[in-house]
Formats: structure tokens, C-alpha cells, sequence
């Protein structure tokens, strides 16, 4: 019985230390990737590459539409032409 008290309380220490420690681990990575994230050469590039989906976005539109178009046209024929 002494020994199950004694391991829970080694138990409930480690917890404790343990996440205060991996609180601080985590407040420091959070704070790192935020400057990373606000730094104003990365903000330039993610505009860039917004810019260039957008770009992108009415060719691929009409590329899915395309597709759509002849999947379900295939699909058509292979039930035999029947309609739901």
C-alpha cells in the first residue's frame, strides 16, 4: 500500500513538472512561429503565393467542370443511356 502511495504521488509530481515545463516549451515555439508568421518577408511571400492561386483559379474551374462534364458522361453510358 505504501508503495502505490508513494508511486502516485512520484506520479502526480512528474505531471506537475511536466506540464509546466511543456506549457513554457509550448508558450516559446507559439511565440516563435508567430514572429516567423508576422515576419514581413515571409507576409510577402504568402501574398505572392495567394496572388498566384487566384491566378490559377478560373483555369482550374474550368478544368473540373470539364471533367465533371465527361465522367458523367461516361457514366450515362454505361448504364445504358437510362436517366434517375
Amino acid at each position: 500500500m505504501k508503495s502505490n502511495i508513494m508511486f502516485l504521488l512520484g506520479l502526480a509530481i512528474g505531471y506537475v513538472f511536466g506540464t509546466r515545463a511543456g506549457r513554457e516549451r509550448y508558450e516559446q515555439l507559439r511565440a516563435g512561429a508567430e514572429r516567423l508568421w508576422t515576419n514581413p518577408r515571409v507576409q510577402t511571400q504568402v501574398h505572392r503565393a495567394e496572388d498566384y492561386v487566384r491566378g490559377l483559379a478560373p483555369e482550374t474551374v474550368e478544368r473540373v467542370e470539364a471533367t465533371a462534364k465527361k465522367v458523367a458522361s461516361q457514366v450515362k453510358s454505361r448504364r445504358g443511356g437510362a436517366a434517375e
